[in-house]
């Protein structure tokens, strides 16, 4: 079970980022907290977290409410179905290469404030997200380039690796979210915003069909969010370890480091550069597959406790409140509606 939900927790700063958009237009948004399965208290916990299927469709009851698939960013709204024209447009390409220069061209139809360059230098291809010379909201340049890389990866069947990228928007208080998605090594407050990745992944071949983009976009926007995400960081590793396991048997950071084959100096030091240790990488994991079983119809929240390790139901309660700031019992939610950008 817990490895089968370990799909990662999306920060409540993200959760307000998206419901911008549509709150400085004066726009109702219970319906789209309510459709998400995010409790409104939530919005007032600042250590929150919700399940990526809440934030996956909380992104599709924003696009509904605001007709824009952008969250109400940009001047220019990305209206309903545009997502699906823009994959439809690039299935028919031969090559990556081919394809990103034709998603960057139809992106920068479709908004007005923000637009990609694909650039070669060496051996690297780098994409540039350009702004108008104004430095817009992180979540913007987040959000735009979740369209391009997880399209991009999904033709070609594999994730794109990046190799570093960099934003003109200033760091967050919380950076996690952008590099479980993106990669570790991130640049704010840069001259420009642009992302880097091996140039030989351009030539790969297009390996998708009219046929496969309908099981793409019934999974859109989660599998954006998280089938692409960055798996080359100690973290991802370290919670590929141990989500096949019960949170019973997590083994000690020792049997850890022999398990991941260096020493135990060499594996801390890759985590302190994560900004993590590996006793809060455990707790962040028993937190996201306690979130997200607490999303699963027909469990109590002792059977939760139970399935994370945890004898008592009440040391349950406690730990939990620690790690989020809110009761079990406010993730109560039942998740039965589908949703997504087709």
């Amino acid at each position: 079970m817990a490895k089968a939900l370990d799909k990662g927790t999306i920060s409540i700063g993200l959760v307000h980022e998206a419901l911008l958009g549509a709150t400085q237009r004066k726009l109702d948004v219970s319906l789209a907290l309510q459709q998400a399965h995010i409790a409104p208290e939530l919005l007032d916990a600042p250590r929150a977290r919700v399940s990526t299927v809440s934030f996956a469709r909380l992104w599709v009851a924003l696009a509904n409410l605001l007709d824009d698939e952008f969250f109400g960013i940009d001047n220019h709204p990305m209206r309903r179905g545009s997502y699906r024209l823009m994959c439809h447009a690039v299935l028919n390409c031969d090559t990556l290469g081919q394809a990103l220069r034709r998603m960057l061209s139809f992106l920068r139809l479709v908004l007005d404030d923000i637009y990609g360059e694909l650039r070669c230098e060496n051996s690297h291809a780098l994409i540039i997200m350009h702004d108008r010379g104004t430095i817009r909201r992180l979540f913007c340049y987040g959000t735009w380039l979740i369209f391009v890389h997880g399209l991009a990866c999904w033709l070609v069947n594999r994730r794109i690796p990046l190799l570093e990228l960099s934003f003109r928007a200033p760091k967050p208080a919380d950076d996690s979210d952008y590099r479980m998605r993106f990669c570790e090594k991130i640049q704010f407050d840069a001259p420009i915003t642009c992302v880097r990745f091996n140039s030989s992944f351009l030539d790969l071949k297009i390996a998708q069909t009219p046929a496969s983009l309908t099981t793409f976009l019934k999974a859109a926007p989660e599998n954006l969010l998280v089938k692409y995400r960055n798996d080359d960081s100690i973290s991802i590793q370290i919670r590929r370890q141990l989500r096949g396991q019960s949170p019973d048997d997590w083994p000690e950071l020792e049997k850890m480091a022999r398990v991941l084959r260096m020493s135990n100096s060499t594996l801390q030091r890759r985590l302190q550069a994560e900004g993590v240790n590996y006793q809060r990488l455990k707790d962040d994991l028993r937190r996201d597959i306690a979130i997200n079983l607490l999303s699963c119809a027909g469990l109590t929240v002792t059977d939760v406790a139970a399935q994370t390790g945890f004898q008592e139901a009440s040391a349950f309660h406690r730990a939990f409140k620690k790690w989020t700031g809110m009761s079990p019992g406010v993730y109560r939610r039942n998740y039965n509606d589908d949703a997504d950008f087709s």
